[in-house]
């Protein structure tokens, strides 16, 4: 089996240039790999995790399992600033809603709904809680609000939702 290479901590700025115009050019296992191997070397970069939440959540959409969603909350706490660590909780939570959304099975809008009014949490809390001039809260919060008038059902159908068995 192949051993993974160490890149230099010489090399991290380049590397995280690198991964965010992967994300860019929507190549998020690759931008989330080099993420992995910066913080082999700086486990602390807060660049580096944030970048790698963001690169997890772009896979939200083609990912089979809800495994993506359990790695991008375990990073949430590595996130030193509070404003940051709440404004990326709404961010997971949103973009879980937004996948949700493209997801052809009954009850798949309340399911969203429900991600986006936890997603709506974390933004009135980093709302609270931001630096001066900086409206990205708001903005995330807004997003979610329209996202909720065109998507959410008028009643809930999520009780009336029961998946089927496996045999």
């Amino acid at each position: 089996m192949h051993q993974l290479k160490p890149i230099t901590a010489a090399g991290v700025p380049a590397a995280l240039q690198k991964a965010e115009r992967y994300r860019l050019l929507n190549d998020s296992p690759a931008a989330e790999s080099i993420c992995l191997d910066i913080l082999a070397v700086d486990a602390k970069s807060q660049s580096a995790i944030i970048t790698l939440i963001l690169a997890i959540t772009d896979q939200f959409e083609s990912a089979e399992s809800g495994d993506g969603l359990r790695r991008a909350q375990e990073l949430i706490p590595r996130i030193d600033d509070a404003y940051k660590r709440t404004y990326y909780a709404g961010i997971v939570y949103e973009r879980r809603a937004k996948a949700q959304l493209h997801r052809v099975m009954p009850g798949a809008a309340a399911i969203a709904a429900d991600w986006y009014h936890k997603a709506m949490d974390f933004y009135e809390k980093a709302e609270k809680i931001r630096p001066a001039g900086n409206d990205e809260s708001i903005l995330r919060w807004n997003t979610c609000v329209r996202m909720l008038g065109k998507h959410e059902p008028a009643h809930s159908t999520r009780d009336e939702y029961e998946p089927a068995l496996d045999d």
